[in-house]
């Protein structure tokens, strides 16, 4: 982030002031918690959080009148030759806010100097809806008289302290080898957890970090209406766990001059990353961001071609169909391999002769079996060879070098999201796939569509590389737009192959796939994750239940709420697959039809997608066994998870009343209950579904 140019006024004040008067006249102060034995120099806090500066500007956090770090250094200006630069309490001064998108409020600006003459302000603004949660930002000025040499900054750096159990995290990064999102804090655990690029095609994300006790949790990230390439590291240290925000965008300040940090957040909750996410998501609503209300279509389940893969025929996929929609299938996607290559996105003739008339007729029966087409699309990837490559070079996005970023799967070069010729290629094949050949939807796929790297392509006159990084949200829009033009109920699917969501692609998206889960515990965490990202306004779907535990996981999506999908093949496997396909295949057998047939069922009985998914009754890293929980028409519905489980389970958040309880998977009642017994000895293996439904009350 350069010092000076794109952001040089710091917005100490979120909204309009009430009043400027001394903090320690306004309501909501009083003594803070004393961390270490240092009585703080300025406090300010809510009903859930206190955060207190001592004399060097450094703070300390507490929670319901209990400590819960020292005082650190945990907004600090880093410099080029590693020192980290220290300051001295000159000021303070709080404000009453009336902000317009946020409500009411109250803000500490507290100022401090360097004996280098760098004069330091921090601005705390708290939120009478979101309690717990501050917003801090902070601005650098060089009154000295000589330049200096910055590697970066650091907002929210805190360490808490060990506790029994140990920590867990969340990491809304992307990375590489598309690890869990949420894990234990392990002895040597280190994420640098950065939202630039982790490879040529893999970055981006929701830029929040979590880690949390048993008791206690921390949460940071930052509230920018755009993509920023910030790190949000979170490690194990010899003392307990520590997080933080962090720029690492080396500048030089000069006399002067002055480095504003982006609006950064710090949340103090219990329980797990759940509660601080959906604050996040709460915050940026009010800031203009949002998912769509999706369309009715976007929670029926989905039947993929992609079980026959690249090389399939076209009569393989209509002689599944009938099959599909007997099991109560309402999506058929045709996905990769359609296409002549990725980049020109013409029809392949030797699988549709007639090119768009054969591509119309597919779609027309498709849609007489009673369903709904949809189709894959890898939007930005040009290959080597095709003609888009060779006549419109100017789309591609290149480094500061002159290089091309690669998109690995297809061995495909990356297209720029921002230069205007790119977007307008990728709105009109939109316009025509679903508006001429008659597609319902798309299923946008691709590790590339997550995030893309700074732009220096010359021929795009950027006014600055990062409106890329920045413009990749629009160029969704844009696709988003076009779909929707074209057909107002289309669905439009993101599937980002293994990434964590990238938060500021939400407005464009009905649909979030697990997105090729490694196992049913992604499936589970990241529909957790992803429900409080987005409430109810947008789909979230398990991916083929092929990529979970044992290939048959329903259990896994069902549970969760999750719309539920399967690439079965039938009446046999591909006799082409370019890899060797699992012991047993995709192949639908009578095994298996029971299974899916019982499980779609079940599904679509229930519809728990359409339910209100309670994240915050259970604590997904220490809770045991795992466990979720969804309200639904007056009944409480209740996953446990568990390779073998025999003992108490809780069904907490049950209302008044008593409440019986059904075993949904096995038919069998097990069991009354209310709110203030709320336990039932349960034996499983794997998993249990329950319905507790409210029971009739007798005069």
């Amino acid at each position: 982030m350069p010092p000076v140019g794109r952001r040089t006024v710091l917005k100490f004040v979120a909204g309009g002031v009430a009043g400027g008067v001394a903090w320690a006249t306004l309501p909501w102060a009083q003594s803070a918690a004393i961390a270490g034995g240092k009585r703080p120099a300025a406090t300010v806090q809510d009903r859930a959080l206190t955060l207190s500066f001592d004399a060097r500007l450094h703070t300390s956090l507490a929670s319901a009148g209990k400590s819960l770090t020292p005082f650190q250094a945990s907004e600090s200006l880093l410099l080029a030759d590693g020192a980290v630069e220290d300051f001295a309490l000159t000021g303070q001064h709080e404000l009453a806010l009336d902000d317009p998108r946020h409500g009411a409020g109250h803000q500490l600006i507290v100022t401090g100097r360097s004996s280098r003459g760098i004069e330091k302000r921090v601005a705390v603004t708290f939120f009478d809806r979101l309690p717990g949660m501050a917003v801090l930002q902070t601005r650098y000025r060089n009154d000295g008289v000589a330049k200096l040499e910055v590697a970066g900054w650091r907002n929210g750096a805190h360490e808490l302290a060990e506790a029994p159990g140990g920590f867990w995290s969340f990491s809304g990064a992307t990375h590489t080898d598309r690890r869990d999102w949420v894990q234990p804090l392990k002895a040597g655990f280190d994420q640098r957890n950065t939202l630039s690029m982790d490879s040529s095609d893999y970055g981006g994300g929701t830029p929040v970090a979590n880690l949390w006790r048993r008791d206690i949790g921390l949460a940071v990230g930052h509230v920018e209406p755009v993509a920023r390439m910030l790190d949000l590291p979170v490690r194990k240290t010899a003392r307990g766990g520590s997080i933080a925000v962090e720029s690492t965008q080396a500048s030089v300040l000069e006399p002067g001059q002055t480095l504003v940090t982006e609006r950064t957040l710090l949340a103090v909750h219990t329980g797990d990353h759940f509660a601080p996410l959906q604050q996040y998501r709460q915050f940026m609503q009010a800031e203009g961001l949002q998912g769509p209300k999706p369309p009715e279509s976007a929670f029926a389940p989905i039947w993929c071609a992609w079980g026959y893969e690249r090389d399939f025929n076209v009569e393989q996929i209509l002689a599944t169909l009938p099959k599909a929609r007997e099991l109560g299938f309402e999506w058929a996607v045709l996905d990769d391999g359609w296409q002549t290559n990725e980049g020109d996105w013409r029809i392949d003739k030797r699988k549709f002769p007639r090119g768009e008339a054969d591509m119309r007729d597919f779609v027309k029966k498709i849609r007489a079996q009673g369903m709904r087409p949809r189709l894959w699309l890898a939007p930005l990837a040009a290959d080597p060879g095709s003609d888009v490559l060779h006549e419109h070079a100017d789309m591609l996005l290149l480094d500061q070098y002159g290089a091309f970023q690669t998109v690995t799967w297809w061995n495909a070069l990356t297209q720029c999201p921002a230069y205007q010729p790119t977007i307008d290629f990728y709105v009109a094949l939109v316009k025509k796939i679903i508006g001429d050949w008659g597609f319902e939807g798309l299923k946008l796929d691709g590790q590339h569509l997550n995030a893309v790297a700074p732009c220096y392509n010359p021929a795009h006159k950027h006014a600055h590389p990062t409106d890329s990084v920045e413009g990749l949200a629009k160029f969704w829009q844009a696709i988003y737009d076009a779909a929707h033009q074209a057909n107002p109920e289309a669905v439009v699917e993101l599937c980002p192959c293994g990434t964590a969501f990238a938060f500021h692609n939400l407005p464009a998206t009905d649909q979030y796939p697990s997105s090729d889960p490694l196992s049913s515990w992604q499936v589970r965490s990241k529909g957790k994750s992803v429900k409080a990202l987005m409430g109810d306004r947008s789909s979230y779907a398990g991916d083929h239940v092929e990529l979970s535990d044992g290939r048959e996981d329903f259990a896994s999506s069902v549970g969760i709420g999750a719309v539920i999908s399967s690439k079965f093949t039938w009446p046999k496997d591909t006799d082409h697959p370019t890899a060797p396909l699992p012991p047993g295949g995709y192949v639908l057998n009578a095994e298996k039809e029971a299974l899916w047939r019982k499980w779609v069922d079940l599904y679509k009985r229930h519809m728990l997608p359409k339910g209100e998914y309670l994240g915050a009754l259970y604590d997904i890293g220490f809770d045991k066994p795992e466990a979720h929980a969804i309200s639904k028409d007056g009944s409480m519905y209740y996953s446990f998870y568990a390779a073998d489980w025999n003992g108490p389970v809780q069904l907490r958040g049950l209302g008044q009343g008593r409440y019986r309880v059904r075993d949904l998977f096995n038919e069998a009642d097990v069991g009354e209950v209310d709110a203030g017994s709320n336990t039932l000895e349960v034996t499983f293996k794997r998993f249990i579904l329950l319905q507790a439904t409210p029971m009739e009350t007798r005069a």
